[in-house]
């Protein structure tokens, strides 16, 4: 494989090199002055890329191409169109038009709209995108042509998590290129975000899966007994990866590299069962596309390796759930890290004003961090090693925490060691990072960007690049219009720093983000502690949010109302499905197992005082099984009730009943089926257990 990774890589994407073969030099320019400038596409120039973008996919096998989507469901969509169009003969031909490539339609009133669209208004649009590279799919129907594209209603509102995205990469440029302007950079033409996106997953067996309808349904166990072995001792972080394990990832690996996705990293991750792959960064448009497609090829790979892939935040408790470490920072066209110290950080002013944007930013719109990593299933990653979503806090590392003091103090402080030795003469010198990690913080800098750790293992990265985006944007336009009307340039760039220092000095904390301490420091400093999603969703409605989006033009208030019933009605639906599957679990699995084996028990105890056998222990047992099955009567009837009371028409007061009623009736008969499971014997129990499917042959 190794000799074919040059010949694999990019096969089946229309990138840049494709473009510049097929098209015609004065097209291509053309293209590149829409996707670096916004310059408008000719509909004549569009027939000539789209009849060459059908020509390739053709020529590899493509008889159908789809408009790719991100609808607000966390998943993409597609519908597929035959390239065929009838001919003058009465046959066909193979056609893509420059209209087509531009333009799609799709039942706008069947996706997630929050009411921006009726059940009566079925008409949407796709529109293509031509920022992100075309590419193919390869599954069982054959080859299909897939076209990244926008989604909107038809009178124009986003439906989709790329719309959004675009729109606050424009107003990160926007004013981006303003600072840079000021410091004299005429060379910039274009300033993007570049993501990296770390993304953790489980693998269990397919059997499992199969046997577990908790899972089947929902993605995640709601019901299970503690395993005998816990995470420590499984020793499963960095371990040697499995042979099975080795086939998905070199499989993933493969397809990855087939779309372009530049697949650099894997490893086992903390828990058993859990692993990690990495891509290398791209422009923050391109990295979230590429991350849809990295969860789809990974349950792809897995079901055609008879496993299953694991993608919710939560799969089984007591151990780590899945995040999604969005690696973000700011990069010009020319190459130019903005986010980078340099190695004399307290001297690099543009570093600084950039650095101070993004405190400013994360302080002051800390609730919409929160909320773009707000879902019912993250709200349960909590527990483990895992950096709490309640407070939002920003790690900088002893090294700038030292040049923000000198900064403050104007009172300069040695400069901290950096070669580590050994003390082994054959060993290297190694030169620390600028800073140290920090996994308890949501938000740390890490070196030349900033890796925020809150998003979960299935959600779309879309909706926390749009924040970061937005939130960085209104900084950078703060600070701008500061130095614009600045007599001396130079103090005046101190004092903006130092006035951010001041003024925002609450949000950075270099600790221990898991302790009880932080979460006691953090209500004393007056930071957001959103407990949950429901609350989280709120911030929607805050007059503050809706003037910051639409003032960057990101969201319209309409945009923003149809989210908000969007998350609200999502979250209610999963808390609500949970219920139904715990329920539905206990009494036609878990309920007559144990009757069963009461029955059984009362049998095998009449048997043996007939044969004057001392019965004492076999009926404690059996008064033990007794209880905890009239336990599970009882929580079972409580969900049932529950479950069965009509919510309320409005949605928040529906979310709110969810979340406090159906979810805690939910997690309590989960509790009783998990005491009930300790006390049957392993053959009784209908379903497979934690032991079994996180200590199964492919782990050893």
């Amino acid at each position: 494989m190794a000799s074919k990774i040059e010949e694999v890589f990019g096969k089946n994407l229309f990138h840049d090199e494709v473009l510049r073969e097929r098209l015609p030099a004065q097209t291509y320019e053309a293209l590149q002055q829409t996707i670096q400038n916004g310059a408008e596409l000719e509909l004549q120039t569009a027939d000539v890329i789209a009849d060459a973008m059908m020509k390739w996919a053709v020529e590899r096998g493509a008889t159908h191409y789809t408009h790719w989507f991100q609808p607000l469901t966390g998943i993409t969509a597609e519908k597929h169109e035959s390239f065929i169009e009838p001919d003058e003969k009465g046959g066909v031909t193979l056609r893509l038009s420059g209209k087509r490539l531009i333009k799609g339609e799709s039942d706008a009133s069947s996706f997630p709209s929050g009411g921006l669209r009726a059940t009566f208004e079925a008409r949407g649009y796709t529109a293509w995108d031509c920022t992100s590279p075309a590419f193919l799919k390869e599954d069982a129907g054959g080859i299909t042509l897939c076209i990244p594209t926008a989604f909107c209603s038809y009178n124009g509102e986003a439906l989709d998590q790329k719309t959004p995205l675009l729109r606050s990469m424009e107003a990160l440029n926007k004013h981006a290129l303003r600072i840079l302007r000021l410091f004299g950079d005429n060379e910039t033409k274009r300033v993007v975000s570049n993501v990296g996106a770390e993304q953790e997953y489980f693998l269990i067996d397919k059997e499992f899966l199969n046997r577990r309808w908790d899972i089947k349904l929902t993605g995640k166990t709601l019901m299970g007994a503690a395993p005998l072995k816990g995470q420590a001792a499984s020793r499963h972080y960095y371990g040697a990866i499995t042979d099975r394990v080795s086939r998905f990832m070199n499989e993933l690996d493969e397809e990855l590299w087939k779309l372009g996705i530049t697949a650099k990293t894997k490893h086992n991750e903390a828990a058993p069962c859990q692993h990690e792959m990495a891509p290398v960064y791209a422009t923050a448009n391109i990295a979230c596309d590429q991350n849809q497609l990295v969860m789809e090829m990974m349950k792809k790979v897995a079901d055609r390796q008879g496993l299953a892939c694991l993608l919710t935040e939560k799969p089984f408790p007591y151990i780590n759930g899945s995040g999604k470490h969005n690696n973000w920072s700011i990069g010009t066209d020319t190459g130019h890290n903005l986010l980078e110290p340099g190695k004399t950080p307290y001297d690099n002013a543009q570093f600084l004003i950039f650095l101070s944007a993004v405190i400013r930013a994360v302080d002051k719109h800390a609730a919409l961090l929160r909320l773009s990593c707000a879902s019912s299933s993250n709200d349960r990653r909590l527990g483990g090693d895992e950096a709490p979503p309640a407070i939002i806090s920003m790690f900088l590392g002893d090294d700038l925490m030292d040049v923000i003091e000198k900064v403050k103090s104007n009172v300069e402080q040695p400069e901290r060691a950096q070669a580590l030795r050994f003390g082994v003469p054959t060993l290297p010198e190694v030169y620390r990072d600028a800073t140290d990690r920090n996994r308890t913080s949501p938000f740390a800098f890490t070196g030349n960007k900033f890796e925020f750790r809150m998003p979960g293992a299935s959600q779309s990265l879309s909706e926390c690049n749009t924040v970061l985006n937005t939130i960085v944007a209104e900084s950078l336009d703060h600070i701008a219009t500061r130095l614009e009307m600045a007599d001396d340039f130079a103090a005046e760039v101190r004092e903006i720093f130092r006035d951010i220092l001041f003024g925002h000095e609450r949000i950075l904390f270099n600790g221990d983000g898991y302790s009880k301490e932080w979460h006691e420091e953090a209500a004393r400093r007056g930071l957001p502690i959103i407990t949950d999603t429901v609350n989280a969703i709120g911030a929607l409605k805050n007059a503050s949010t809706r003037l910051l989006y639409e003032r960057y033009g990101v969201f319209t208030a309409s945009e923003l109302d149809a989210r908000y019933e969007v998350l609200l009605e999502q979250y209610t639906e999963q808390i609500v499905l949970e219920g139904r599957v715990v329920a539905d679990m206990v009494r036609r699995q878990v309920a007559p197992a144990c009757l069963e084996y009461l029955s059984r028990m009362a049998g095998n105890i009449v048997a043996a005082r007939a044969s004057g056998l001392d019965c004492k222990g076999m009926d404690e047992d059996m008064v033990d099984i007794d209880d905890a099955g009239a336990l599970l009567r009882r929580r079972l009837f409580e969900l049932e009730k529950a479950l069965e009371t009509p919510l309320p028409a409005d949605k928040a007061k529906a979310a709110a009943i969810a979340r406090d009623d159906i979810l805690v009736k939910t997690q309590k008969l989960g509790k009783a089926c998990d005491k009930l499971e300790r006390l049957l014997p392993r053959s009784v129990w209908p379903m497979p257990t934690f032991d079994d499917m996180l200590y199964e042959d492919i782990q050893v």
